[in-house]
């Protein structure tokens, strides 16, 4: 019996393993030439007093694959959405932000697409809901050599975007997302890998984005264009869902 308990206990602790080592999720942003760690579900949630972050909570490294779910948009669990974080990294408009994220799985090919939401006072205290508040600011998917914007988190390699010069000062959450497209060449299609972290922005601009949003749920159906996409068959182009990528 005690044997038996020591072999389900170290099949469980493998398959945990194997599980947290199976997908991946944004790690850590440097802003303004300050890193700060993203939101650890497998540390953070243990702590007595846990440590506060830009990153909103998610659920862990796996998908969402319901599309009509809250948790489309900052990787909740279970429709839960996504609380908001505590505090908000200062950047200027028109400067860069990087990422890096966590291992990822050769065979999880697909675009990175990158939002801004606008809030309407602090983050800290502002969840979007299902409001059309989203805007697409930056989008890569497959690429003219056949490789995808995945890729480079094979390898390890940081993810860059600028924040748009244009932008008027204030508080936004940022939406990052990988789609793996590994299993979708058929209904619901992607999975969605998201994560939101959060902004001050300071500057002269005066734009808060494009007169038409999104919303999350809502941006991607079972219909949207690169919902369904045989990676492995399909040869053309690919079309990245969502709307159109906002320059300012």
């Amino acid at each position: 019996m005690y044997t038996s308990l020591l072999s389900l206990t170290g099949l469980s602790v493998l398959l945990n393993a194997l599980s947290v080592s199976a997908h991946g999720y944004v790690n850590d942003a440097t802003i303004g030439g300050v890193t700060y760690t993203g939101y650890q579900p497998y540390s953070d949630p243990y702590y007595s007093v846990p440590p506060e972050r830009i990153f909103r909570k998610i659920a862990g490294n796996g998908p969402v694959e319901d599309l009509t779910s809250v948790d489309m948009q900052c990787g909740g669990y279970l429709n839960s959405g996504s609380a908001p974080a505590p505090l908000t990294a200062p950047v200027t408009a028109g400067s860069s932000i990087s990422l890096h994220w966590t291992t990822w799985p050769d065979s999880h090919k697909g675009p990175v697409v990158t939002y801004l939401a606008k809030c309407p006072g602090a983050c800290s205290a502002y969840s979007p809901g299902t409001a059309a508040v989203w805007f697409k600011i930056k989008e890569e998917g497959k690429r003219s050599d056949g490789t995808w914007a995945s890729d480079d988190f094979i390898t390890g390699k940081a993810y860059t975007f600028t924040v748009p010069s244009s932008l008027a000062a204030g508080q936004y959450i940022v939406r990052h997302e990988l789609i793996s497209l590994h299993s979708a060449w058929t209904y619901p299609g992607i999975q969605v890998y998201p994560s939101c972290f959060q902004i001050t922005v300071s500057g002269s601009g005066s734009a808060t984005g494009p007169s038409s949003k999104v919303a999350f749920p809502g941006a991607y159906g079972g219909t949207s264009a690169g919902v369904i996409f045989d990676i492995y068959q399909g040869t053309g182009t690919y079309t990245i869902p969502g709307p159109t990528v906002w320059s300012g």
